[in-house]
């Protein structure tokens, strides 16, 4: 009897001490960790979410249902620690006592909440009831803090993306970009937009790797989405890079690389497959036909494009490939609103899906010869 007593203290103990680890990574600890507790909590209701937002409702409808998703799996986190910790207490109780378990539940339910409505406790119960009531005002204590540094980080991703609406069109596009840019004479003077993205791809990395939930909170204007913003912004200065003539480089290129090595990460923290070193002439999602009519476009409105189109869609290429993969299934787990060249990629009924289940690489995409870039 004392044996499986000793057993059931060891495993009550175990629980709380798994349950206040976990918590301290998802919240404190500054870097991306693969969770047990929090990843299973958002993907069961995640399933839940997706039945609710099923693809036969238009996609506003969609969008309300799934902006509730991130905070209310933020509201279900914390209480689903703090259960887990009053049943560790409780095996815990009942391993020192060996009364009743359904006395020790009652006991340990007093104590976490610090209500206090079972007052007589044994002297051997005074000490883990002290630290269980601590627990809990810590659990409580750690979410609290954690929701500020969240918005905060929210706030400054949404701040760029509301400015990209204003550059790039919304839906945001790399060719209504570049336009508005020759319109106003700026097109060789981008070196301050490139390196605003280049920070703001870094800020995303850190953030939403650190705080995995703040990738499926949506932006404020159901049209709008980082995932997006994030995709014209790199497509931007890859066709910048590959299309207009005598451009400095460096800038453009210095954002693409943290652009999809951003998203890279991001993907790899939700089981995304994607090639880690890309040839250039892999397929990418976007045909030379799409391209074609983006040159054309951009050619009639007067940019200054270099001589060869045909190089010029092999440079592209060649950046394209590095984000393709990642950038698409984000779009697709993260239900992304229609955009050209983003989340059109892998909606149901415009090609062959692509990405309908979390975590495949994408497949079928048409082929397209890429290039050194």
């Amino acid at each position: 009897m004392l044996a499986a007593r000793i057993v059931v203290f060891a495993v009550g103990a175990g629980v709380v001490g798994w349950t206040v680890l976990s918590a301290i990574r998802t919240v404190i600890l500054p870097r991306a960790a693969q969770v047990l507790i929090a990843r299973w909590v958002f993907r069961i209701l995640g399933v839940v979410f997706r039945v609710i937002a099923n693809e036969r409702r238009t996609y506003t409808a969609r969008d309300r249902v799934m902006a509730l998703y991130a905070p209310v799996g933020l509201v279900v986190l914390p209480g689903v620690w703090l259960v887990l910790v009053a049943l560790g207490y409780s095996l815990i109780y009942w391993g020192l006592d060996g009364g009743s378990f359904g006395d020790a539940v009652s006991f340990s339910g007093s104590s976490i909440t610090t209500l206090g409505f079972v007052t007589e406790a044994s002297p051997t119960d005074r000490i883990p009831a002290f630290t269980e009531a601590g627990f809990g005002l810590f659990l409580a204590a750690l979410m609290v803090a954690y929701l500020p540094s969240l918005y905060a980080a929210f706030a400054r991703r949404e701040a760029e993306v509301s400015l990209l609406e204003v550059r790039a069109g919304s839906p945001p596009t790399a060719v209504e970009f570049i336009e508005r840019q020759h319109r106003i004479d700026a097109l060789d003077r981008l070196t301050d937009t490139w390196v605003a993205w280049e920070r703001w791809f870094a800020d995303i990395e850190e953030s939403h790797t650190s705080y995995p939930a703040l990738a499926f909170f949506r932006s404020p204007q159901p049209e709008r989405s980082w995932v997006v913003a994030a995709g014209a912004a790199l497509d931007s200065a890859a066709m910048y890079l590959a299309c207009v003539r005598d451009v400095p480089p460096g800038p453009a290129a210095l954002c693409i690389r943290a652009g999809y090595l951003a998203l890279r990460r991001i993907a790899g923290l939700f089981g995304i497959d994607y090639d880690p070193d890309p040839a250039p002439t892999d397929p990418i999602s976007i045909t030379q036909a799409e391209f074609d009519e983006a040159w054309e476009r951009l050619d009639r409105a007067g940019v200054p494009l270099v001589a060869d189109r045909g190089e010029a869609w092999r440079a592209y290429a060649g950046w394209r490939v590095n984000y393709d993969t990642a950038l698409l299934s984000l779009a697709e787990v993260l239900m992304a609103p229609i955009a050209p060249w983003t989340s059109d990629r892998s909606a149901p009924g415009l090609r062959a899906p692509r990405v309908r289940r979390f975590g495949r690489r994408l497949h079928g995409a048409d082929a397209g010869s890429g290039g050194d870039a």
